[in-house]
């Protein structure tokens, strides 16, 4: 339960203006997590960038931020973007919050909340949905279950309360995410080999060419918004942001855990590891200097990781609810799958899938994963004033 005293100090919310209150916005978590065990300090300098003007997101997207204060002390954050590709797509007058963190009280969360709320109605949105910090293809969805371990990368962690404490606010589920993973030591399945055999050859599954680094992005690219482009909440990747996702994949990721599927030579798959870099940094403090940058590229080069995410994957929409489309996605995951395994990982996080995406659950399922954190977007309704 909140402590009675911190109502003695009255609340201020202040919208988020140069250097000094960005740096109060950011690190704010490390203040309400200090006692968190599966809380992972994020990199600083990355959340710098994230919320800066070199981040292509904000070629497309209005935002704001405000922090809570009592006295001198930060109690709380939120942010509001309007998304200028979304509102194209959908036409629907949505808003979106993200970077939700507050202390337990529901003045906090009340006061947050309306700042927010008021400033997307002067944007002409009628609802509001989130969190998204910022957008569908970064990390989104408030943690409801799974606070016992620790988020992989690009997934995020909360404290219990904050799930209710955003239904005080009126807000409803939308839609829930999935993550799952699975133990690399858990056998491949007898089934998959039956369909590989089915697929007579038609399906060849090739790891990324390093050689053709653009060729094979640019697959991946088009793959991804075929295969992805009616699930709920899409938004395609603009070329800027594309273009930066490459950069960390050739900089992370071994081309190994980067698969294509081709079906009679046509691109028809693709999925992506990315090593855990929160196991990685999770003792750093969120600081690179003065010696943080040396463990991280030892750990990243020489020790490497025992736990992995996926973040990308999919299967061309002509090939989804068919036999063949099953095949694919088993075929790229196993040789990941050994791979992993050989390298030393234990699990690896497969995530996040629409609770609705029925088909692509039994595919995760029928490999052994099963479901350990589950990330709620919520909406509102803006009821003019």
């Amino acid at each position: 339960m909140p402590n009675e005293n911190q109502n003695l100090e009255q609340l201020q919310i202040i919208p988020v203006a140069g250097r000094r209150l960005l740096r109060s916005f950011i690190m704010l978590p490390w203040t309400l997590y200090a006692d968190d065990p599966c809380w992972v300090p994020p990199l600083i300098f990355e959340r710098k960038w994230h919320l800066s003007s070199k981040n292509p997101y904000f070629e497309h997207a209005d935002f704001q931020a405000w922090i809570a204060c009592r006295g001198k002390r930060v109690v709380g954050r939120i942010s509001a973007q309007v998304d200028q590709l979304h509102l194209q797509r959908y036409h629907d007058a949505t808003g979106f919050f993200g970077f939700l963190e507050a202390e337990d009280s529901e003045e906090t969360f009340h006061a947050l909340f309306e700042v927010a709320e008021e400033w997307l109605r002067q944007k002409g949105m009628e609802r509001i949905r989130g969190p998204f910090s910022l957008s569908i293809n970064d990390e989104c969805g408030l943690l409801v279950e799974g606070f016992d371990s620790s988020p992989p990368i690009m997934l995020g962690h909360a404290l219990p309360y904050y799930g209710s404490r955003v239904e005080e606010q009126g807000f409803a589920k939308e839609q829930d995410l999935l993550a799952y993973r699975v133990l690399t030591a858990t056998p491949q399945p007898r089934h998959l080999e039956i369909l590989t055999k089915r697929s007579g050859g038609q399906v060849k599954i090739r790891a990324m060419r390093r050689d053709s680094f653009n060729e094979d992005l640019a697959i991946i690219q088009d793959i991804f918004e075929d295969a992805w482009s009616e699930n709920w909440g899409f938004i395609p990747f603009t070329p800027a942001e594309f273009t930066e996702l490459g950069k960390n994949l050739k900089l992370l990721v071994d081309a190994d855990f980067v698969r294509i599927a081709e079906v009679d030579g046509e691109p028809a798959g693709m999925m992506v590891t990315f090593p855990n870099l929160n196991e990685m940094i999770k003792d750093l403090n969120g600081r690179l200097l003065p010696f943080g940058w040396l463990k991280l590229l030892w750990r990243l080069k020489v020790v490497g990781a025992k736990s992995a995410r996926v973040p990308l994957m999919g299967v061309k929409r002509r090939f989804q609810g068919s036999r063949l489309g099953v095949a694919i996605a088993l075929m790229m995951i196993s040789p990941v799958h050994l791979k992993a395994r050989k390298q030393g990982i234990k699990e690896v996080d497969m995530s996040w899938i629409l609770e609705q995406n029925q088909a692509m659950r039994k595919i995760i399922e029928s490999v052994g994963s099963t479901l350990y954190k589950r990330y709620r977007i919520y909406q509102k309704e803006l009821n003019p004033k």
